[in-house]
């Protein structure tokens, strides 16, 4: 090997290098107390890029919608074509948030307090209904004797728990103030960093390349430029696709619930746009909590709620799904089962959402790889 200069400098990098890595193997716990120090900083940062990444969707369509083509704008439109369609972002954000706390959670209060009385009344029945079936087998008549619940004893135990506990809320109160405090500040500080994000994001854009093109290799940019390109097309797709698919199904069982006489049919409606937006098995979560709450009501009413969920199951997943989302993420159905899985087991349901564009583009990218391979060897597989 010729020790020249360039060949020395490769090998002191190395040993440095290798002392870094033994260092840091050997003092784990205080790199993983670093590295966890690093990320509380940088957090809100982090934060308001994701913010930024996902209002930047809605922000884009309603500049292009509203506004046009921007080389095309006179000097004073493109001044205020983007805060303009940023302010609109987040005012409908607010809106849907405002729906939700005025409209869903009185209406969901409302439901789990006569939730308890609905119980009471159904559970009798239930029990009787059950008896006259089941009259000549013992051992479930002695179950059911087993569910004959007093529920002024449940309701005094549930009284006295809250009695028991209510030194140590009030002991617990400054920390879950600070808490609060600490939350709200954060996101505060997320929320102006994806506003600058979104105003300037073009002039970012340049700078980071500025920055990529300066320390590292032309060819590695260009790759690394291209996965972010394809990326956002992904998650882009994906988010807009999803929104949009969770909507019409929402509106559609709120049509159908009222016309079916049902009840709850706005709870339910937007119960199952919300939970709609978690792949696969997102609106099923909201048909076992539709179920429940109809249930209590009338069973026969809770019947045919599941029916029409089954058949509004299939009409969105085999026409809307289809025509809105398509193939936006280019991921195969078996994929999309595992990303769901290995995200929900990893992350929960944000792990669900993230995981599929996630997927999508390492498939896309190893994908392109193996034909580009395959082509370099001259093979062709059928």
């Amino acid at each position: 090997m010729d020790l020249n200069k360039e060949n020395m400098r490769k090998i002191r990098e190395l040993i440095v290098f290798t002392i870094v890595i033994l260092m840091a193997l050997w003092k784990y716990t205080l790199v993983v107390d670093v590295l966890g120090f690093v990320l509380n900083i940088i957090f809100p940062f982090l934060l308001g890029g994701a913010i930024a990444f996902i209002l930047n969707v809605p922000m884009s369509f309603l500049e292009r919608q509203i506004f046009g083509n921007g080389n095309t704008q006179a000097k004073p439109v493109q001044r205020i074509a983007r805060p303009c369609s940023l302010t609109l972002t987040v005012l409908c954000v607010i809106g849907i948030i405002a729906l939700v706390m005025f409209v869903v959670i009185p209406q969901l209060g409302s439901t789990f307090v006569s939730l308890g009385k609905s119980i009471q009344d159904f559970m009798p029945s239930a029990i009787l209904w059950m008896e006259e079936l089941f009259h000549n087998n013992e051992e479930i008549m002695d179950l059911l004797g087993d569910l004959n619940m007093d529920w002024d004893k449940i309701l005094d135990s549930v009284v006295s728990f809250f009695k028991s506990g209510a030194g140590n809320v009030l002991n617990s109160t400054m920390s879950a103030a600070k808490s609060i405090i600490s939350s709200v500040t954060t996101f505060f500080i997320a929320f102006v960093f994806a506003c600058y994000i979104l105003l300037q994001k073009e002039k970012l854009h340049v700078q980071m390349k500025k920055i990529l093109y300066a320390y590292l290799p032309k060819r590695i940019v260009e790759k690394m430029l291209d996965v972010c390109s394809l990326t956002y097309r992904t998650f882009s797709s994906f988010l807009t696709g999803q929104c949009v698919e969770a909507l019409i199904l929402g509106s559609m069982f709120f049509v159908a619930m009222g016309i079916l006489r049902l009840p709850y049919a706005l709870l339910v409606g937007i119960l199952i746009a919300f939970t709609a937006l978690i792949p696969i098995f997102g609106a099923f979560i909201g048909c076992v909590v539709g179920a429940f709450l109809i249930l209590m009501v009338n069973p026969v009413q809770a019947f045919t709620f599941v029916v029409m969920f089954l058949v509004l199951q299939q009409i969105e997943g085999n026409l809307i799904y289809p025509k809105v989302v398509g193939n936006s993420v280019g991921l195969p159905s078996i994929w999309v089962l595992a990303a769901v899985s290995i995200g929900g087991s990893l992350m929960g349901v944000v792990g669900m959402l993230v995981f599929i564009p996630l997927v999508s583009v390492v498939y896309i990218l190893f994908r392109g790889d193996v034909y580009k391979r395959l082509d370099e060897r001259g093979i062709e597989v059928e």
